[in-house]
């Protein structure tokens, strides 16, 4: 019904947030909306733990630190996610300097680009691009190398929580894991397609995975079309074959289970190949390059690269120890407890 001159207007109640114990993941948590819920963000941060839906970017100083921004010099962060590490970049390197963003994500780079923006950063100071890593060396054809690149290879909170994007099994979610849902094989595709021992291969490189082979036997079983089902074939079935197994170890293999179907889903590790191949000539003489793992097989790949860049004489000096984070960031960001850190220095000539 249509409210006439002489009637007053029709009530509509405000949106509220949906009871003490509402189903939906985006009604659930309070701190997605932190403007109306400040207390509520303030307390889960308290708690050690990452508001649902941000993300916090992890070892800030560390990375500024060995990365040196200054006035005027060009910038790549290869892994844009957030945007909290480009924003702490953005702000050295002005005035005159530029930060380049590479995201293949398609839902999460227009919104961190656009909060960029809010903040002042303009086309002059930020470019963003929908691009895989990997082909940092395209970016850069018509751009001078670059005096600073970042890699943050961890997966962004935002991506995490949201359950429709099959990255966790806190909320049951399908199970997709892709970071560009319109390309490629989900999760659920990937493993109907894999043989047993194809799986019990990519367990064991893409996670260090110690029952594997049990594993890949468990997900062959049946067709799993969801998180909770992947969650439930991998725990239901370590217990029921190892009971001596404690909860925690049974987590872990579960954690490591989804880790290694992310990592193949999106072809992780052969975008981090390529890109460790092609940092020496994206480099400027003494650029600098930042790269932050969070499970071994990448952290492999990167010492290894780097080492191999150091005997060549393409960088001049590089990490011989892995930096962590700190205990205080730990206890406040326990996302932050696997992050392991490791730079390089282009050589001069």
């Amino acid at each position: 019904m249509k409210n006439t001159p002489d009637m007053a207007p029709e009530h509509k109640r405000r949106p509220r947030y949906s009871g003490r114990n509402p189903r939906a993941f985006h009604d659930r948590y309070k701190e997605l909306d932190p403007a109306r819920y400040p207390s509520d963000v303030e307390r889960v941060l308290a708690s050690g733990k990452t508001p649902a839906g941000t993300h916090r970017p992890i070892m800030v100083s560390e990375v500024l630190d060995c990365l040196r921004p200054s006035p005027g010099e060009l910038a790549v962060d290869c892994t844009l996610g957030g945007g909290g590490h480009a924003r702490a970049i953005l702000k050295r390197v002005q005035p005159a300097g530029r930060l380049i963003g590479l995201d293949v994500d398609p839902i999460e780079l227009p919104r961190t680009e656009a909060a960029l923006r809010s903040e002042g950063f303009g086309p002059e100071a930020f470019a963003a691009h929908r691009l895989n890593f990997g082909g940092l060396p395209k970016v850069l054809a018509t751009e001078a190398r670059a005096d600073m690149i970042l890699a943050d290879l961890g997966v962004s909170s935002m991506q995490l929580d949201n359950p429709d994007r099959g990255f966790n099994y806190k909320e049951p979610g399908p199970l997709d894991m892709r970071m560009n849902p319109s390309r490629g094989q989900s999760a659920s595709e990937l493993i109907t397609r894999l043989s047993e021992e194809e799986l019990t291969s990519l367990l064991d490189e893409n996670a260090d995975e110690p029952h594997a082979e049990l594993i890949a036997r468990l997900l062959k079983r049946q067709p799993l079309e969801t998180t909770h089902a992947l969650e439930r074939a991998v725990r239901i079935g370590l217990t029921s074959a190892h009971g001596d197994l404690a909860n925690t170890d049974v987590k872990m293999s579960v954690r490591r289970t989804f880790q290694a179907l992310r990592i193949a889903v999106n072809n992780e590790l052969s975008s981090l190949d390529a890109l460790l191949r092609s940092l020496p000539s994206c480099l400027a003489p003494r650029g600098r390059v930042v790269i932050l793992t969070f499970h071994s097989g990448e952290d492999r790949r990167v010492k290894k690269a780097f080492q191999a860049g150091y005997r060549e004489g393409l960088y001049s000096a590089v990490a011989t120890e892995v930096i962590r984070s700190t205990m205080e960031e730990t206890r406040a960001n326990r996302r932050a407890s696997s992050a392991k850190l490791r730079w390089a220095v282009r050589a001069t000539a």
